[in-house]
C-alpha cells in the first residue's frame, strides 16, 4: 500500500428531487451522477431531530423553540435509538444506490492503494448538509484497507487560506466563554487548561456589570492581540443566522454576530489563527462563514448539543490534540469515544460534530515546543538511525576497519600525487626489515629467535652509516651463548665510537617485571628501554604516545623514544657537544640525563616536547578501548 494521501472532492447538490453527485480528483478526472432524493429521508431526519430534541431538551447550548409537553411519560432514549437506526438505515440505503457504484468503487480503490483518502465534501443546500454525512460507510462495501476521512467545505469561498509563517514559540489559545445561563463551564475551562503545558491559554468573557459595548470591544481586542493566536475556542449558546454568518450568545440577552467581528478575525488569521472550535449549538453557518473568510479549519456542532455531551466531546478532542494528533483525527477519536463509550448515556451524540476545512489548508495540529523539540531536530530519522546502526556494527569488525583504512590511505595517496605534494626530502627514518629473502641469504635456519650474530652485522653496518638513533624491535631477553658476546660487542663499539642512541624493545609480563634486554648485551645507563605494547585484540597498532606521568608502572613506548631521539638530534637544533652522549661507564640512566637536558634547554618535560596534536586525544583513547582503530 502506498504511504501517501489521495485527495478527492465531492460536490453534492439537491435540485428539487434530484441529487447531483460530482466527484473530481487527480489531473482533471471527473465523475457526475444524478440520483433521485427520497422524501422518506427527510421524514426520517425530522423524526430523529424531534426525538433528539425531546431527549436532550434540558441544558442545550442553543435556543430551541418549545417542543410541547406530553402528559404521559415517554422513553425518549429508546425512541431516539430507534429513530437513529431508521435514519441511518435509510441514509445508507440511498447512498448504496446502484448509480453511485462507480463513485464508491473509485473511492474504495483509492483506499486500497493509499493508506489515507481525504474526501472533501461540499453539500448544498443547508438542509441537505444537516444529514450525518460523516457516517457514510464508503469503503466497507469493498473492504478497502485504507482509511477514508470525510471533511466538509462550504459552497462559497471568497478568500484564500492564510498560512502563517513558522514561529518558534508555544501555541496560543484564546478561549471565549459566552452566556452560561443554564450551563456550567467548569469542565470546559479545565479541559482547555489541560493544554497549558504545550500552549499559552487566555480566557475572555462577560463579567457582571459589563455593558454590551464593553464586552464586544473586549472580545474584538483580544482576537486582534498582536502576538497572534493559533486556536480560537468558544463555549456557550450559538445559533444559525441567514445574513450575519451565525451568532454567539456572549452574555445574558447579548449576542455577537459573526459579521461584527469579521475584520478582527481576518486580522487574527493574518497573525496566525488556523483553527476554531465552537463547542456550541447549530454551527453550520458559523463554519461556512469562517471558511469563506479564509480560516483553515473549523469544528462545529450541527445540531443543538447537550452541555454534558459538549464537555465529553471537548475532553476527548483536546486530549488527542495534546498528543499532537491533527484536528481531523482528534475529531474522529472524540466521535468514536461518544459512539462506543457513551452511546448508552448520550445516544446519537457522535453524529453531531463536523469538521470544515479550506481546500488549500493542511490539517491543523499543535506542534511541540521546547528543548525536547529542539533536541528532536538533531535526532536521526528512522532511515538514518538504521544506516548509523549498520555502520557502527560493521565498524566493530576489524577486517572492515582495515579495509576502510586502506581505502582512506589510498585516496590520500592519490590526492597527494595529483596535487603534486610528494615530498622531495629523504625520509628521516629508515626501517630495516629482516624479510624472508634476507634470512635465506644469511643461511639462517631458525629465525625464531633471530640470530644475534646477524643482528650484530646489521648494527655494524648502521654504525658505518653514522646513524645517531637505532631502535631494535626484537626482544633480547633470552640467551644465545655463542652470539650474545658478538652482538654486545657491536653495540658497545657503536656507543663508544659513534655515541649512538640504542632503543631496545621491552614487554610487560603482566604479572611481574618485564621482558627486557639482557644486561650482558646492554645497560639502561647508556641505552633506552621502550615499551613494545600494542593496542587491540588481536594486536594491530603500536602505542605512539606516553601514558599519563602518574602511571609510573609503564615505560615510554618504543615508538615515542625513537621520535624523541630524532627530535633531540635534528629538531631541537643543539650543538653537537650538548647532546647527551651515552657513556659505557655512566652511573645514572640515560633517560634521566635526557630529561634533565630537555628541562635545561627547552624547559619542557620529555613527554611534552611534541605538539599537542601528537598527544592521544581522550576520545581516541576511548575509541581504542572499544577496538575502533580507523
Amino acid at each position: 500500500m502506498n504511504q501517501t494521501i489521495s485527495s478527492f472532492n465531492l460536490k453534492i447538490q439537491l435540485v428539487e428531487q434530484i441529487c447531483l453527485f460530482e466527484l473530481s480528483w487527480g489531473q482533471g478526472q471527473h465523475l457526475e451522477i444524478k440520483i433521485p432524493y427520497p422524501k422518506t429521508l427527510n421524514r426520517f431526519y425530522q423524526d430523529w431531530q424531534q426525538t433528539y430534541l425531546n431527549f436532550y431538551k434540558k441544558a442545550l447550548r442553543g435556543r430551541v423553540e418549545g417542543t410541547g409537553q406530553l402528559s404521559v411519560p415517554v422513553d425518549w432514549h429508546a425512541k431516539l435509538v430507534e429513530a437513529e437506526a431508521k435514519l441511518l438505515s435509510e441514509f445508507h440505503r440511498w447512498l448504496r444506490h446502484q448509480d453511485l457504484f462507480e463513485i464508491r468503487a473509485t473511492l474504495a480503490k483509492a483506499a486500497s492503494d493509499h493508506w489515507l483518502v481525504e474526501l472533501c465534501l461540499c453539500v448544498t443546500p443547508l438542509d441537505l448538509s444537516r444529514l450525518p454525512w460523516e457516517a457514510w460507510e464508503i469503503g466497507t462495501e469493498f473492504a478497502a484497507p485504507g482509511k477514508i476521512r470525510i471533511v466538509r467545505t462550504p459552497a462559497n469561498i471568497r478568500s484564500k487560506s492564510i498560512q502563517p509563517s513558522p514561529r518558534q514559540r508555544k501555541a496560543r489559545v484564546l478561549a471565549i466563554l459566552g452566556d452560561d445561563t443554564g450551563l456550567d463551564f467548569k469542565v470546559d475551562k479545565q479541559a482547555v487548561k489541560s493544554l497549558s503545558d504545550i500552549a499559552d491559554i487566555e480566557f475572555v468573557g462577560w463579567q457582571p456589570g459589563q455593558s454590551s459595548t464593553e464586552l464586544k470591544t473586549q472580545i474584538a481586542k483580544a482576537i486582534t492581540d498582536p502576538k497572534g493566536w493559533d486556536v480560537l475556542f468558544f463555549a456557550g449558546h450559538s445559533n444559525e443566522t441567514t445574513l450575519t454568518g451565525g451568532e454567539l450568545a456572549i452574555a445574558p440577552n447579548i449576542s455577537l454576530s459573526l459579521s461584527e467581528i469579521e475584520k478582527p478575525l481576518t486580522l487574527a488569521m493574518q497573525r496566525g489563527l488556523q483553527f476554531a472550535l465552537f463547542n456550541s449549538c447549530m454551527g453550520l453557518s458559523l463554519a461556512n462563514s469562517l471558511i469563506n473568510l479564509g480560516l483553515s479549519q473549523v469544528a462545529v456542532m450541527r445540531e443543538p448539543v447537550h452541555n454534558c455531551v459538549a464537555q465529553e466531546f471537548l475532553l476527548q478532542f483536546l486530549r488527542s490534540l495534546a498528543e499532537y494528533k491533527d484536528a481531523h483525527d482528534a475529531m474522529l477519536a472524540a466521535c468514536q469515544f461518544l459512539k462506543l463509550e457513551k452511546q448508552l448515556t448520550y445516544p446519537s451524540a457522535y453524529l453531531i460534530p463536523s469538521l470544515f476545512r479550506h481546500p488549500e489548508a493542511p490539517v491543523f495540529h499543535l506542534k511541540p515546543y521546547g528543548w525536547k523539540q529542539k533536541l528532536k531536530r538533531w535526532l536521526p530519522t528512522k532511515t538514518e538511525a538504521i544506516a548509523l546502526g549498520v555502520l557502527c556494527g560493521l565498524s566493530w569488525q576489524l577486517s572492515v576497519q582495515e579495509l576502510l583504512l586502506d581505502q582512506r590511505l589510498w585516496v590520500q595517496s592519490v590526492y597527494r600525487q595529483i596535487t603534486l605534494q610528494t615530498p622531495t626530502n629523504s625520509p628521516p627514518v629508515l626501517m630495516v626489515s629482516i624479510d624472508e629473502e634476507s634470512i635465506k641469504r644469511a643461511k639462517i635456519s631458525a629465525p625464531r629467535p633471530m640470530n644475534r650474530r646477524y643482528l650484530a652485522q646489521i648494527i655494524d653496518q648502521l654504525a658505518l652509516l653514522d646513524s645517531p638513533v637505532v631502535g631494535v624491535d626484537y626482544l633480547l631477553d633470552r640467551h644465545q651463548p655463542e652470539n650474545d658476546p658478538i652482538l654486545a660487542n657491536s653495540i658497545r663499539q657503536a656507543v663508544e665510537k659513534r655515541g649512538t642512541w640504542f632503543i631496545f624493545a621491552t614487554k610487560n609480563r603482566s604479572v611481574d617485571g618485564w621482558f627486557e634486554v639482557l644486561p650482558e648485551i646492554a645497560d639502561p645507563n647508556w641505552s633506552f628501554n621502550g615499551d613494545l605494547r600494542v593496542l587491540g585484540y588481536p594486536p594491530h597498532y603500536m602505542s605512539l604516545v606516553p601514558l599519563p606521568e602518574e602511571n609510573s608502572q609503564q615505560r615510554l613506548p618504543l615508538s615515542y623514544l625513537l621520535a624523541l631521539g630524532y627530535w633531540v638530534h635534528y629538531e631541537s637544533a643543539p650543538t653537537a657537544t650538548t647532546i647527551p652522549k651515552p657513556q659505557l661507564d655512566a652511573s645514572s640512566q640515560l633517560l634521566s640525563q635526557v630529561r634533565a637536558y630537555l628541562l635545561e634547554t627547552t624547559t619542557k618535560d620529555y613527554g611534552k616536547v611534541f605538539s599537542p596534536k601528537a598527544v592521544l586525544h581522550p576520545l581516541t583513547n576511548w575509541a581504542y578501548l572499544l577496538r575502533q582503530w580507523w
